[in-house]
């Protein structure tokens, strides 16, 4: 194993070529997804680091990899014991020595493992901040020869954040009786507050910040009325029949109400809140985690680090409290790749119950912020162009296109005339004094007696049944957007009661006219069969559907055998990807994504064995396999890779004037586009005429960087200039127009 501890090793091409041979070895991957190639050579110069990353992004592969490249032990700060029994599982199924220290361990646990760490046996150690805090390993960290310090979770160090904790605002200390340790911090939901946290309290010194694409375009955004939300439940479960899902509730209550339901009509689901005993709460953990379990009906409480690849929808009850959380939660399906689901059920009933919270608030400040924060998700739920430009806008990174993924991309709105609907829901409210919220101003539309209308003599209201045509859905659906274009206000300090205002006169009085999204849209979003964009390119590749089952149950069978999770031996991703190329050798076999050279060894032979006896019965899959493994020639990739040589170099020079793109460049040399990008921008800095810079960047790219070096007092650092421009312009853009700017000064 290559270990950094000679500063003379410590030149960027030696340890990112480096990385990329441990990143094959172990984890079966061939190149670093953006920004892990940077952060993972920052850690490695031993800096302080904070990285935002979406969860299924790739976080723990910041320090994982790391881990194995350093002398020494990596200490993992985690919140939650499942995510660390997950996390240590999968690091052994990939050959690497890990182990975890936390409440659940007995005495004798816990000296084996000590026993591990004082003998360098380890290289990565779980542990939770209770147990880091409150025991005598804190004074003991000086003895485990710890090179890195991670922090999971981090934004639970701030108040401020959906998830604050206590114990994560004392790590602090860590910083001040160990100064010398390098730490990286890491989260997958911090909006601006929350991220200017992060590194103060955690006491980190010229850290540099990295913030990944928060896009996850394989999970379908929908947000739907909450009206017959039992029925688009079974509807999702149906579609998703014998696959994993998670369904979110704001109340204990509401996780019981759902789940009994649900079981009493025969479906596989359980229930999941923190006031369940914790041996049934781990219970039902397992057993979903082992997929054994398929839906879980839960509160908040269950998910934060769960690391299950294969959810394939999570529908949301009930209104988060704010769009981190959602984001969070949302980001539980899918980790695997693969497209999957998500359906948020959206009514001002949440709204009003999540209001009713917040106005308990005693601190103003911390109060005006979860009003703010409601306000976003609300704008969210009612946005009527495409919601993951909403989402993404949220974390500060714009796109320009539309993502062909949620449900207003999928079925724009069609408007239709609103005025009068709008005419008489207002004239119904001014009738009674701006004293009923949206049920009762139904009610009243609808010409329904209930006791609350004859209590109030609402059914001698001139308006009484003005509205009997239209069914109380519709109603429903046209007052919420009354709502959402201010037409009408709701006074959530006086029960949530309907209000007028300016505009609600100017409808009244004929000077403004009301568009409606028609219930036609509504309607086709929640019905949409459309395949999603996403779905189509991501299944180029082509699985043969009866082999995939063939190797999920020699997957199943390895890892009750070894008593392992499924996605341990491997995911579903990677089955896919062996049931549409049909490797027949080893060699091929370590060409599939997610298939290390450890794996391989270990349970190779079962998988090739399988493939094998399905090809011989299928022999036009044999003429597939020979097609996709000699279309192309294979690039030397197994090996450890000796650094690129001058003739190599001058090969790549070649390649880049005959316009191979960096991409195909770096496909060719099985090197990442970061490590091709260096050596390209080598040559130029040496002979500027060697290379046509402007193949790289265009001119007006390079006047933009020029003016924000200025902005920015001629800073070097591209982090500045990324955050300068919010995104739009990506790192490699950044670091040429900076090296075309240094030639030309």
């Amino acid at each position: 194993m290559e270990i950094f501890n000679d500063k003379k090793q410590m030149n960027r091409e030696y340890i990112m070529g480096t990385a990329e041979n441990y990143l094959q070895k172990y984890f079966g991957y061939n190149t670093f997804r953006s920004p892990q190639e940077e952060i993972i050579n920052n850690v490695l110069q031993g800096k302080d680091t904070v990285v935002l990353m979406p969860t299924g992004g790739g976080k723990s592969m910041c320090y994982q990899l790391p881990a194995l490249m350093m002398e020494g032990l990596t200490l993992v700060i985690s919140p939650l014991i499942s995510l660390m029994k997950d996390q240590v599982d999968a690091l052994k199924s990939n050959g690497i020595e890990a182990e975890y220290l936390n409440s659940s361990l007995s005495d004798i646990e816990e000296r084996m493992i000590n026993q591990k760490i004082t003998s360098n046996q380890l290289k990565i150690l779980y542990i939770s901040p209770e147990k880091l805090l409150r025991s005598s390993i804190f004074g003991q960290l000086k003895y485990y020869n710890i090179k890195l310090i991670a922090i999971d979770e981090a934004h639970c160090t701030s108040q401020w954040g959906h998830d604050f904790r206590p114990e994560y605002a004392q790590l602090k200390r860590i910083r001040e009786t160990y100064p010398e340790i390098p730490i990286i911090a890491l989260t997958a939901t911090a909006d601006r507050a929350v991220r200017s946290d992060i590194a103060e309290l955690l006491g980190m010194w010229d850290e540099q910040v990295f913030i990944s694409s928060f896009d996850r375009p394989n999970l379908s955004l929908a947000v739907v009325p909450a009206t017959n939300r039992y029925n688009q439940i079974l509807k999702m479960i149906g579609k998703h029949a014998d696959q994993s899902g998670i369904i979110y509730c704001s109340s204990r209550k509401q996780t019981e109400k759902l789940t009994e339901k649900l079981v009493s009509e025969g479906y596989d689901a359980a229930c999941y809140h923190a006031g369940l005993d914790p041996l049934e709460r781990s219970r039902v953990q397992a057993a979903f985690i082992e997929g054994k379990l398929k839906i879980i009906v839960a509160t908040i409480a269950f998910g934060m680090g769960i690391d299950k690849p294969d959810v394939r929808f999570v529908m949301h009850y009930n209104l988060p409290k704010n769009l981190e959380g959602y984001y969070q939660e949302i980001g539980r399906a899918g980790r695997d790749g693969l497209p999957s689901e998500t359906i948020l059920f959206y009514g001002y009933g949440d709204v009003a119950t999540q209001m009713h919270f917040i106005n308990q608030i005693e601190n103003e400040e911390y109060r005006k912020i979860q009003e703010d924060k409601l306000k976003r998700i609300q704008e969210y739920a009612e946005s009527q162009i495409c919601r993951r430009k909403v989402l993404l806008a949220y974390f500060s990174e714009q796109t320009a296109a539309d993502c062909g993924n949620c449900d207003v991309c999928l079925n724009p709105p069609k408007y239709e005339n609103g005025t009068i609907p709008a005419q008489m829901a207002l004239s119904a409210i001014t009738r009674t004094n701006e004293q009923t919220g949206m049920t009762t101003t139904i009610d009243i539309l609808k010409g329904t007696f209930t006791p609350s209308i004859k209590e109030n003599g609402y059914d001698t209201l001139k308006t009484f049944g003005a509205g009997r045509q239209i069914t109380a859905s519709n109603w429903a659906m046209y007052i919420q957007q009354f709502i959402q274009q201010g037409i009408i206000e709701i006074d959530y300090k006086d029960h949530s009661k309907l209000k007028l205002n300016e505009a609600s006169r100017m409808v009244l009085s004929g000077q403004k006219e009301v568009k409606l999204v028609s219930y036609e849209t509504t309607v086709e979003r929640r019905n949409a069969g459309k395949v999603p964009k996403v779905q189509k390119a991501i299944s180029a590749l082509t699985p043969d559907e009866n082999l995939f089952v063939l190797l999920r149950k020699v997957r199943k069978s390895i890892a009750d055998k070894e008593g392992k999770l499924h996605y341990h031996v491997f995911g579903d991703a990677t089955l896919k990807q062996m049931a549409a190329i049909v490797p027949l050798t080893k060699e091929e076999l370590l060409r599939v994504t997610g298939v290390g050279e450890y794996k391989a060894q270990k349970y190779g032979d079962f998988f090739l064995d399988v493939i094998s006896d399905f090809v011989k019965g299928n022999p036009e899959l044999k003429n597939q396999s020979a097609q996709t493994f000699h279309a192309t020639p294979e690039p030397e990739k197994k090996a450890m890779k000796p650094l690129v040589g001058k003739e190599q170099k001058n090969q790549i020079l070649d390649l880049f004037r005959q316009k191979y793109t960096i991409e195909q460049i770096a496909a060719e040399f099985a090197r990442s586009k970061e490590t091709i990008l260096k050596y390209l921008l080598e040559f130029y800095r040496n002979n500027p005429e060697s290379l046509d810079v402007y193949q790289l960047v265009t001119h007006e790219q390079v006047e933009l960087v020029k003016a924000a070096k200025n902005a920015l007092d001629q800073t070097d650092r591209l982090k500045p200039y990324y955050d300068y421009f919010n995104g739009q312009l990506d790192y490699d853009v950044i670091r040429v127009s900076l090296a075309v700017l240094q030639m030309n000064q």
